[in-house]
């Protein structure tokens, strides 16, 4: 049986396609559009899964499967089910009953959201139907008019619709590694439901307990992400980081104002200070006025207050998670947890969860869905159909089904090849074994480099395929990679990936973080201790205090976002790190993603090479290809030295 799962129309659209249990593809829209966010029909994922699997799959390629053959030349014509992530018809009764409710404050948005849901959103069968058929005809233009209602008509026949929650809940329990799990969704608004606990066995999900809307700490964290000056669904991780800058002064004024939270991680927001049910803004003059008129416009200098405003409403956001979690676990009576949702991407939480809860003797495993966005409800809404919808069986073999996360597509050389002939590149091909000693010593001699291998990862975060590297060693790596390269605000962290034998080596952390989702300690054995005046100093000011043997990857407070690289996932990130360890006794990289400010991750060789020279980068690895850019011709680096302008801010 092959399902399409799709998410689309809010944010983050996104495709996964499954054969029976297993995950062939899935894809993020933004990666293939250079919209980051993109929330439209995800028309580009579908075309390239079909032109991907077709060579890889169907052709005859190693990941050759059951469901599909050599004699089969059209994907979408061996699609079974068609399945979306959410319930429209629930999600307009609830913006139709809370336009009501706060009318007429809400009359303004009302006006700009209707059209739009009278348009494509509330009659969802139809225009989802309409939009396959118009890719299939794009796909396979040999096809007739009867064919192309005949399959217009299948997909009419054979499309689902997954309740938001549900598709987290299925996105975070299906791919683990565990027969039995506590499963705790948490985000900003599915179609009422903001935060669900459900238990997973074998193939079968149960709801036990639900917040609905407006009560959401998503959209709480998303109100503070606005009031310091980012954007809501895209800004939130950046208040994560600004957090451990700050002191967190306003947790009791939260507390007393904003939200009231009982002991089993239940709680409501005081909606006085909120605009998001009737307005165009997150807060109002109340939530301002609490604050004392502190609130920052975009890309505007960042003060103390903003700083320690982060840390406030991070501290809550973690009782909230840690409690939430707590009953969660003793409610379902597991020792195995699950995430999901967009509150889940918040890894300095996580990180809470897997120490305080195993501490307690709560916990003895935790698993985070690496696109706990709505991006990997594609995903869910297409496993909920196959085990809820089917009745399938589920086995479990110890290991999560993800593939590392490496879920999209790939390049050959000769595509390669045939994209920096197009453009004009200068290049070396070298054997994989050249390729790793030149790029270990480039790194060992503090060069950055954008790193391009296998396929691209499906999720927000870059893991090893499309990443740019740096030696964390090296005391102005974070500055160099945040001004010069990212083009993006100095006070961000970087992540390490480190060898998953030596995570405890470098880290407090004794369980594998393959998904970037979990913050540690950096070990203390490799932690140098603050003077007396760096203790004093505020703000970003502390950013340049060397805190321990990888700078470059500690943050202001000892912490690291942490990646565990493994062979079995990623061998050829994983022999980099191995060659890099050899040469310099340090099993450990800088990895952030490979884009700069406001662009999604690069995809293609093109977007590789395009970011590459748009940067101050020193090298380029694509595959079996390096590229320096002092060999690169005046032209190219004319041409695309102004990259970063062509993408509004995030």
């Amino acid at each position: 049986m092959l399902i399409l799962g799709i998410s689309a129309y809010y944010h983050d659209s996104a495709i996964a396609l499954l054969e029976d249990d297993k995950i062939l593809f899935a894809i993020q829209e933004e990666r293939l559009s250079r919209k980051k966010g993109d929330e439209r029909f995800p028309r580009l994922s579908i075309q390239n899964a079909s032109t991907f699997l077709t060579k890889n799959v169907m052709g005859g390629g190693r990941n050759k499967h059951t469901a599909l053959n050599s004699s089969q030349d059209c994907l979408l014509d061996c699609i079974d089910a068609f399945v979306f992530y959410d319930k429209p018809f629930l999600k307009f009764e609830r913006l139709l009953e809370t336009y009501l409710t706060t009318a007429p404050k809400g009359f303004f948005s009302f006006l700009k959201a209707i059209p739009v849901w009278l348009k494509d959103k509330l009659f969802l069968k139809e225009t989802l139907a309409r939009e396959l058929a118009s890719v299939y005809s794009e796909l396979y233009p040999h096809k007739s008019k009867s064919q192309i209602k005949a399959f217009t008509q299948k997909v009419y026949n054979n499309l689902y619709f997954s309740e938001h929650h549900i598709s987290h809940a299925a996105s975070a329990f299906y791919p683990s590694p565990f027969d039995e799990s506590a499963i705790l969704v948490m985000d900003g608004v599915g179609e009422w439901s903001t935060t669900t606990i459900a238990k997973g066995n074998s193939n079968d999900i149960q709801i036990y307990e639900e917040l609905h809307f407006p009560h959401s700490l998503g959209l709480l964290y998303s109100a503070f992400a606005y009031y310091t000056g980012f954007k809501v669904n895209s800004g939130e991780y950046k208040v994560m980081g600004l957090a451990p800058y700050g002191v967190p002064k306003y947790v009791d004024l939260i507390k007393s104002h904003l939200i009231d939270i009982k002991d089993d991680g239940s709680f409501a927001l005081n909606m006085r200070y909120f605009s998001y049910t009737y307005g165009l803004k997150m807060t109002n003059k109340a939530f301002d006025e609490l604050f004392s008129h502190q609130k920052r416009t975009a890309e505007s200098t960042l003060t103390q207050a903003h700083f320690d405003l982060a840390a406030s409403i991070q501290v809550v956001t973690e009782e909230v998670m840690l409690k939430l979690a707590r009953h969660t676990l003793k409610h379902t009576n597991s020792k195995n947890l699950v995430l999901s949702g967009g509150v889940a991407l918040n890894c300095v939480g996580n990180g809470k969860i897997y120490k305080r809860l195993k501490a307690e003797g709560l916990l003895e495993n935790l698993w985070i869905q690496p696109a706990s966005g709505d991006a990997g409800n594609a995903l869910g809404c297409a496993m909920a159909f196959y085990y809820l919808e089917c009745g399938n069986q589920r086995h479990t073999n110890n290991t999560d089904s993800m593939q590392g996360s490496y879920l999209g597509i790939s390049y050959d050389d000769n595509e390669v090849e045939s994209t920096l002939k197009a453009q004009g590149a200068v290049y070396e091909r070298h054997n994989f074994e050249n390729l790793l000693n030149l790029t270990a010593q480039a790194l060992n001699e503090g060069k950055v480099i954008g790193w391009h291998q296998g396929r691209c990862e499906f999720g927000p975060r870059a893991l090893g395929a499309r990443s740019i590297i740096g030696d964390p060693r090296n005391t102005t790596m974070q500055k160099t990679m945040n001004l010069k390269i990212k083009y993006r605000e100095s006070f961000r962290p970087f992540a390490p990936s480190v060898l998953d034998s030596h995570i405890s080596e470098w880290f407090e952390l004794d369980c594998a973080s393959p998904y970037m989702l979990l913050v540690a300690p950096v070990k203390s054995s490799k932690c140098y201790p603050m003077s007396e005046s760096d203790t004093k100093l505020f703000g970003i000011e502390k950013l340049n205090v060397v805190r321990s043997e990888i700078p470059s990857v500690t943050h202001i407070d000892y912490s690291a976002r942490i990646q565990s690289v493994h062979k079995a996932t990623n061998p050829k990130y994983y022999a980099l790190l191995q060659k890099f360890y050899e040469l310099t006794s340090c099993p450990v990289l800088v990895n952030t993603s490979f884009n700069v400010r406001g662009e999604p991750i690069v995809c293609s060789p093109k977007d590789s090479f395009r970011c590459f020279m748009g940067t101050e980068m020193d090298m380029l690895v694509i595959e079996d290809f390096v590229l320096y850019k002092d060999a690169q011709s005046q032209e190219n680096k004319t041409k695309f030295q102004n990259l970063k302008d062509s993408y509004e801010l995030d």
